[in-house]
């Protein structure tokens, strides 16, 4: 574009203290080609306020819809600044597109929204909260009838995923399982060494470590570290296959994503998990016979003579009962939230750290109620 062509805006009579007119010029090629270094200079254009302003389009020898629009938009802000515009000069072809980029106008009108006040915010938070309940429910319900399905037809069942759900979720689980939960007797029995042995009752750390372990914590331990393990890998692969549209291709070849994907897993977590919880019984009790023999000298052989005398079965099977009730919790919930993902990686990491907090969450609110439960059946 030559320098005579070039798109040209300037205030070229500026108004004295009592005049209130202005006069702007506009010549070259208003077109796309240069729009971009005029919008800069508009930009940096200072424009008067409540004047009359008068633009002059005489000079200009080409105009486009990009320029047509540029101007048209000039006017506009100028008229909110209270001016008074009008033009002149301008080609019978140049007024027509103007006057037609100006009929397109939309005009947009964004109303002032107050923020919401505390009561507002809570009430969104109760309906969201119920709205997500009833959801889960739907999700819940949906899993079983495909259980339900695979029950009825034990063809459908994929033992191939179903064992390489329990291989990942009990198996490879077992060595942190084990190890916290023998560093959890460890230490319930040196805390209650001290206290039992201020009034010679050292014997009675074998019932306060066997009633803590078997009854609560092995159980809700275990649930815990496999919340955060495998609760949070079925969100994860959940997750990523929706991302990569790899469930849309499943449903389109004719097979349900709650049986192929959620059934085994539940299934496997309900296996394996009571026998995880047996395994963290054996070695958090096994941890706690180390600290008595250290601390207190108690043998192996005293320690489980009184724990056969200090613990009765109902003890056993009540905290063991708890472990499938842990395990559809996680496994429902890891998978729910695998199905929330919207589509993006960082989805994935947000719904994968709900599925931790909400499991952890719903295993230790559900521990609560076994205990109220028990105390009404007097366990």
């Amino acid at each position: 574009m030559t320098s005579e062509n070039a798109a040209q805006l300037a205030i070229v009579a500026a108004p004295s203290r009592d005049d209130t007119a202005v006069a702007v010029r506009c010549a070259g090629a208003w077109i796309v080609r240069g729009i971009a270094e005029l919008d800069r200079h508009l930009e940096t254009q200072s424009w008067p306020a409540n004047r009359s302003v008068v633009i002059d389009g005489s000079a200009l020898t080409a105009l486009d819809t990009s320029g047509a629009w540029l101007l048209h938009r000039t006017m506009r802000d100028l008229e909110k600044r209270g001016c008074a515009v009008r033009i002149e000069g301008l080609r019978p072809e140049f007024g027509s597109l103007l006057q037609l980029i100006a009929s397109r106008e939309v005009a947009i009108e964004v109303p002032a929204v107050a923020a919401p006040n505390r009561l507002a915010r809570l009430g969104d938070r109760a309906w969201a909260g119920a709205l997500g309940t009833l959801d889960y429910l739907a999700f819940v319900g949906e899993t079983s009838l495909a259980l339900m399905r695979s029950v009825a037809d034990p063809r459908r069942f994929r033992w191939r995923v179903i064992l390489h759900n329990m291989q990942g979720a009990g198996v490879n689980a077992l060595p942190i399982t084990g190890f916290l939960s023998f560093l959890m007797g460890f230490v319930i029995a040196y805390q209650g060494a001290d206290q039992l042995q201020r009034f010679g009752a050292n014997i009675f750390v074998v019932d306060l470590v066997g009633l803590a372990m078997l009854r609560e914590l092995s159980p809700l331990l275990t649930a815990i570290i496999v919340a955060g393990r495998s609760g949070s890998a079925y969100t994860a692969q959940i997750g990523t296959m929706k991302v990569t549209e790899e469930i849309d291709a499943l449903r389109t070849i004719g097979v349900g994503a709650q049986e192929q994907l959620v059934v085994p897993k539940v299934l496997a977590l309900v296996f394996v998990l009571p026998l995880l919880t047996v395994y963290t019984d054996i070695t958090g009790v096994f941890g706690g016979m180390i600290m008595a023999r250290v601390k207190l000298d108690i043998t192996f052989e005293v320690f489980l003579d009184r724990l056969d005398d200090a613990i009765a079965l109902s003890s056993y099977w009540t905290g063991l009962a708890k472990a499938p009730v842990f395990a559809m919790i996680i496994a429902l919930v890891g998978c729910y939230r695998g199905f929330h993902v919207t589509g993006s990686a960082e989805s994935v990491g947000e719904q994968t750290t709900l599925s931790v907090v909400q499991s952890i969450f719903l295993v230790i609110a559900t521990d609560a109620l076994f205990s109220i439960v028990f105390i009404w059946l007097d366990l």
